[in-house]
């Protein structure tokens, strides 16, 4: 359980580097920036994350989930600014973008390694 938690935050840390490296107004400072980053959303989907989800229910019902990525985009704006000069996302669409990709690539890497882990 607590290496699963690890492992989470470190895949986390690569796609948020991954995401870097996509954007030029997605700026992270090294993998231990990144850390920090995954850290803290982790924090904020479980304690913020569900009072806005609660909050814009009707939104999320009415766009079919989709607004959950402008969610996710919110969380990691608040990251950005709980971290600072060491993480920099400039514009909420660069946020909103960033949060798309990134649902994706955690999506692919958690597959990819709980396959590898289950062979």
């Amino acid at each position: 359980m607590f290496l699963r938690g690890i492992l989470s935050l470190v895949l986390n840390a690569i796609a948020l580097i991954v995401v870097a490296q996509l954007f030029d107004s997605f700026h992270l400072e090294g993998f231990g920036t990144a850390l920090l980053a995954a850290f803290i959303l982790a924090v904020l989907n479980v304690i913020v994350k569900p009072i806005l989800v609660i909050l814009t229910l009707p939104f999320t019902i009415l766009t079919l989930g989709l607004f959950l990525f402008v969610i996710n985009a919110v969380t990691l704006m608040i990251t950005q600014g709980v971290i600072g000069d060491s993480f920099v996302i400039e514009g909420f669409g660069t946020a909103l973008l960033a949060a798309v990709i990134l649902s994706i690539l955690n999506l692919l890497l958690n597959r990819l390694v709980k396959d590898t882990l289950t062979s």
